[in-house]
Order: C-alpha cells, then sequence, then structure tokens
C-alpha cells in the first residue's frame, strides 16, 4: 500500500474507579496482566470525519479531487456503498457509534452546545459506551479529536469510560489554527485545559502517530477512536493546499476549489496514520474503520454525488456516507458490499471481535460477517434517523424510517411525510402513494419508535 510518509449523573467517582480496576485484573500493577478476552483480538482504529460528502473521494466518483490515501485503503479494503449515519448532524451520529444505539434512545436527538438555549441532547446517565465494553476484555481506549457530547464533568471521554483523550470536547472550531468556539478553548488532555499551535487536522494527526508510536510493542490491543472536525465548516485548509488545488483546477469555483483542499489535506493525514501504522508494526492485525458522522453541506459545495440532498436532509444524500475497512489478511482487499449498515453497527461489531458480547438492549448489529466474507442479511430491519433542532426547526424533530428499499422521510418537521422505494429510485425523484401496506407498517414503526424515545430525557 503507497501511503505517504510524514511531509448522581454519570460515573460517580466509585465507578469511574471501579472501571479503572476492569481495564485490567489486579494483578496489572506489574504493568503485564490485561484480562484479555482473546488473545488474538486487533487492534481498531475508527477514523470519524466530519461532513465528509458521499461523493468527496476519489474512490466514490469525485474526479476534481485527489484522495490516494483513503483510496488505497478501499483499494486494498472493503467500502460499503450503503453506509448510512444515524442523523442528518454530528452528536445524533457519534452517540449512535459510541453506544451502538439510536441517538434519541440514549438522549442525544439533536447537537450538544454550550449555549444551553440553543442544546439539544444530553447523553443518557446509563449509556454504555464502546470502552466501558472493551476496557475490560484488555484494550486500551482513547479517543484523539472532537468528542461533542458533553463539555464538563461527567460527560467527558474520561468520565465515559477512555484512558485516554486528547482532542476538543465542542461542536465546531470557529477556526482551525485558534481553535476556539465563542471564545472559549474546549481543547483538553484528559480532563487538563491544553491551548497547542497549528492545524487542527496537523495537530490530531501528530498526536495520533504519537498514540501509535508509545502502542508499539505492547501486547495489550488498543481502541483508539480518531475524530477529526475536518472537512466541517469553517473550510480552512493550509495556504499551500489551496494553492495546489487552484493550479491544478483553475475552473474550480472558490467554494469548491477551498473543499477539494480541505479533503485532500485530510487524505494526507490520514496516509500519515497509515504510514505510522506500517512502520510501528500494529498495521499486522489492526482493523481500520473511515466513515463519516453524515453528509456533506451543500452550501460549502461538498458533494454527495448523484445523491439527492446534503447534511441536515433526511434524503440519501444527507445520512448515506463513505464507509471502508480495512484488516489486513482478514478483509479481502479491493471487495464492495451493498449490505446496508449504519454507524450504530460499529459498536457491537467491535465488541465481536474483542471477544464480548455486547448489552442486550443494543440496537446494531455486528457486520463481522460481511467483513470476513460470509452471507449476511442486514436489511431485514426496521432502521429510524432523527434530529432535533432549534430555529427554523422549532425545537422538534424530523424523522426518517426503512425497512428493505421502503423509506419514508421528512426534512423538516412541517412537511409532509414522502414515501419512496430506494431500490427503484436511489435518487428519490418520484414520491410512491402512501396507499400501502409498507407505507402503514413504516410509519407504525416509527410511531412506537417516537413513543419510546419519548421516555428518554435529552435536557
Amino acid at each position: 500500500m503507497n501511503f505517504h510518509q510524514s511531509d448522581s449523573r454519570r460515573l460517580c467517582p466509585l465507578n469511574a474507579i471501579l472501571a479503572l480496576f476492569s481495564i485490567g485484573c489486579l494483578a496489572a500493577a506489574t504493568g503485564t496482566c490485561y484480562a484479555q478476552e482473546r488473545p488474538d483480538a486487533p487492534n481498531i482504529l475508527c477514523i470519524l470525519v466530519d461532513d465528509l460528502g458521499y461523493g468527496d473521494l476519489s474512490c466514490q466518483g469525485a474526479t476534481d479531487l485527489q484522495s490516494p490515501n483513503i483510496d488505497a485503503l478501499a483499494a486494498n479494503g472493503m467500502r460499503f456503498t450503503n453506509f448510512y449515519a444515524n442523523s442528518t448532524v454530528c452528536s445524533p451520529s457519534r452517540a449512535a457509534l459510541l453506544t451502538g444505539r439510536y441517538p434519541d434512545l440514549v438522549g442525544v436527538p439533536g447537537v450538544i452546545r454550550q449555549n444551553p438555549e440553543n442544546n439539544w441532547g444530553n447523553l443518557a446517565d446509563d449509556a454504555v459506551l464502546i470502552p466501558s465494553e472493551l476496557n475490560p476484555a484488555g484494550y486500551h481506549t482513547g479517543i484523539i479529536g472532537k468528542w461533542h457530547l458533553g463539555l464538563e464533568e461527567p460527560d467527558t471521554p474520561n468520565d465515559r469510560g477512555f484512558t485516554y483523550f486528547k482532542g476538543f470536547l465542542g461542536d465546531m472550531m470557529d477556526d482551525y489554527w485558534d481553535h476556539r468556539r465563542g471564545g472559549i478553548n474546549w481543547m483538553r488532555l484528559n480532563r487538563e485545559e491544553i491551548d497547542p499551535k497549528g492545524h487542527a487536522t496537523d495537530l490530531f494527526t501528530d498526536w495520533t502517530i504519537d498514540f501509535l508510536k508509545e502502542r508499539q510493542g505492547e501486547e495489550q490491543p488498543f481502541f483508539l477512536y480518531l475524530a477529526y472536525n475536518a472537512p466541517h465548516f469553517p473550510i480552512q485548509p493550509p495556504r499551500e493546499w489551496l494553492d495546489k488545488v487552484r493550479e491544478r483546477e483553475p475552473n474550480l469555483t472558490e467554494k469548491r476549489a477551498k473543499n477539494v483542499a480541505f479533503v485532500e489535506h485530510l487524505d494526507y493525514s490520514v496516509g500519515r496514520v497509515m504510514e505510522a501504522l506500517k512502520t510501528t508494526g500494529l498495521e499486522e492485525n489492526t482493523l481500520v474503520v473511515f466513515v463519516s458522522d453524515n453528509g456533506g453541506a451543500l452550501w460549502y459545495a461538498q458533494s454527495n454525488g448523484p445523491l439527492r440532498g446534503g447534511k441536515q436532509d433526511m434524503y440519501e444524500g444527507g445520512i448515506r456516507v463513505p464507509a471502508i475497512f480495512y484488516w489486513k489478511g482478514k478483509i479481502a482487499p479491493g471487495t464492495t458490499s451493498d449490505n446496508t449498515a449504519l454507524l450504530m453497527d460499529l459498536f457491537p461489531t467491535f465488541c465481536e471481535l474483542a471477544g464480548r458480547k455486547p448489552p442486550e438492549n443494543v440496537d446494531g448489529i455486528s457486520l463481522v460477517p460481511t467483513l470476513t466474507g460470509q452471507a449476511q442479511d442486514t436489511a431485514n430491519r426496521y432502521l429510524y434517523w432523527v434530529r432535533r433542532e432549534g430555529g427554523d426547526y422549532g425545537g422538534q424533530a424530523y424523522y426518517a424510517a426503512r425497512f428493505g428499499d421502503f423509506k419514508i422521510l421528512q426534512n423538516t418537521p412541517f412537511e409532509p411525510i414522502q414515501f419512496f422505494n430506494i431500490g427503484q429510485d436511489e435518487l428519490e425523484t418520484t414520491p410512491l402513494e402512501t396507499d400501502s401496506e409498507a407505507y402503514r407498517a413504516l410509519r407504525a414503526q416509527l410511531m412506537e419508535h417516537i413513543r419510546t424515545a419519548g421516555g428518554v430525557p435529552w435536557q
């Protein structure tokens, strides 16, 4: 593989102490005993990027953009063509990934923000996150980058099970070099405020390379959740990257050129991470997952390929995302899967690889059969998407639901529900009549989901 080289809310104190003990056995004082569930358990590197559109990689059809490093992951692994975020925006999708549950069932139907009057989620006290399952399996668990599920104790990454955190607690950065949001610095090393210098994408990459070097030679497997802010607006590629795109693609609009440069800088950073994984020898038994948290923002000239809509929409362009799995020697190179999968499926997938049985209330399913070349039916289930938001949305939620090829959706709480057959009309151009059993079944199942979610506090 040719990668670029480097050119009584939440956990109480007692529970936190017990969680630390669960990382290993009591004899771990020697640093050698990890109570590992599976001796062959892989390292897991989950790379989540922010607002990357379905069509904004060259392996996804982009012709004005070059993403050789992410393309290499696809060429040497498995690319999903029907992979979905669990929402049209950030926090709910992240909650789903980390809990394996629908986001409104863990108190995150909308975006968590630092302003209480515009905050639409609160991670549930009893939500079980990935590290709470992987720590007892002997994993060292870390997050580098964007958290976006809580701003203070007891809702920070360390409070929710992660052994190590270096990154940004907030929702978005007003500036990729300054790292502030509304004048507040949300950068942290574990619980300590830090104020690093440099472009956020470069910082998160450097910190990840440091993390991998520290894990080199360790018997203990790791789970690292690398959550880039890019390419979320503001679209701020380093100047040299924008100049390179302008020279190569002089006919691009200013907006499009900036986005292309932003993604290419991100791709280069992924290449740096993969090169470090290779040089440390960790690549030999590491599952790498690359995925986006929702569709691209059309108003910033991001591309969702031929799909209709974009970020904030329940159309396919708002929720179907690029997804690539690479695991050397385990996943067949150059394969694709059209199985329907979602971010919430990653939790049970990681649990199975670690030899853990996920909690019974997990909504996702393990994708291990698909990844290892076995037949798997992932479409025979009812699926739901939610977003609650203020402003023009009035603090109300809007939804989509799907079973098989049938899908219902609305893009605001105030418009009629539309009904599509995605198998026959992937671009959602022609709504179906609603006088059908399939439509009534979807509406009934969605109503039951809304009723169940209504019992979960989110404020």
